[in-house]
């Protein structure tokens, strides 16, 4: 099937295969492939999300040394790379989540490392949840966790978890990749909503590879779904490796919104002005511990802020709709 049938028939809703994923991906840039590749995604994704576009808060709420020692992470226990440690308790999370709800945000993630106890962090997030107003969804990314523990976060107020099994889990991580599916099991089996991510994206990764994790967001209906590139954080071992340029990870956006056909929103990691053409309607303010920064305050660094995330939304086109 040439490119153009192949795309004509995702205009149709038609769910492609993992070889007409791979097909997708191995487009040239130069080629009027791509930009039809481009012109669909985007008409797919603001067909179905009416066009609106959505933010999403993070507030990492420790910077520690974690076990699991990822070698991508600046976090990582062997690889430390932020120039202090700390929590957060939940009165400074709530200073935090004040400005967001002033400026109008969709979801709030708390974020932690592996090794942050579950029991804190669901005490923390009963105070956290009884500020948050009903139409900002509560979601969790913390470390893996069982049926019982997804149970209490949904007790607790979750709505949603970000979990995935990472790109190279087990090699470039310390945790096996059955964990991780294990963990995405109880996320489901709780009637959390997932929210899934291909990542982190580097030049060494093949495309079977991506396609085989956008294929499991798809099995796993997730509700939100994502792309991220790696980000070269100085010191980890993985630093030497660079990053893929902003036009691949477009490209890899457009497919992934394709394959994955999300029922909420598309996107795309650390964000750049190119994928919002590309199916991304959804984009990411940071504050707190970040695994791609060596700024312990990411919102000082890399993050960006909800003002700017709305702007970029704006530029882009998309319908702003913010709830305060």
């Amino acid at each position: 099937m040439s490119i153009h049938s192949l795309l004509s028939s995702a205009r149709h809703g038609r769910l492609l295969n993992k070889d007409e994923a791979i097909k997708l991906l191995n487009i040239d840039y130069r080629s009027e492939d791509f930009y039809e590749l481009i012109s669909t995604a985007n008409y797919i994704s603001r067909t179905k999300f009416n066009n609106k576009g959505l933010v999403f808060a993070q507030i990492g709420i420790n910077a520690e040394p974690c076990s699991v020692n990822c070698k991508f992470c600046s976090m990582g226990r062997d690889h430390y790379s932020l120039p202090v440690t700390w929590r957060k308790n939940a009165a400074e999370i709530l200073s935090e989540l004040e400005l967001f709800i002033a400026n109008g945000i969709n979801d709030l993630f708390l974020m932690t490392t592996a090794d942050y106890p579950v029991s804190s962090f669901l005490e923390t997030s009963q105070v956290i949840r009884k500020h948050l107003p009903d139409h900002i969804r509560f979601v969790a990314n913390i470390g893996d966790f069982n049926f019982e523990a997804a149970r209490k976060l949904k007790e607790a107020g979750f709505t949603g978890a970000y979990h995935i099994n990472r790109l190279r889990e087990g090699i470039d991580t310390t945790i096996k990749p059955e964990t991780r599916i294990n963990t995405l099991n109880a996320i489901r089996d709780a009637g959390l909503d997932l929210y899934y991510c291909v990542e982190p994206i580097g030049p060494e990764h093949t495309y079977d590879e991506l396609v085989t994790e956008m294929l499991r967001a798809r099995y796993y209906n997730a509700q939100v779904m994502a792309v991220m590139r790696r980000i070269p954080v100085k010191g980890t071992p993985l630093y030497d490796k660079g990053q893929i340029p902003a036009i691949e990870l477009t490209k890899i956006a457009a497919v992934a919104g394709i394959v994955t056909l999300p029922p909420r929103a598309m996107n795309a990691h650390e964000v750049t002005p190119m994928t919002l053409l590309a199916g991304v309607n959804q984009l990411y303010a940071e504050y707190g511990a970040n695994p791609r920064d060596t700024e312990s305050e990411t919102e000082k660094n890399r993050g960006f802020s909800v003002e700017r995330a709305w702007h970029m939304l704006w530029e882009a086109g998309y319908e702003i709709t913010k709830q305060n």
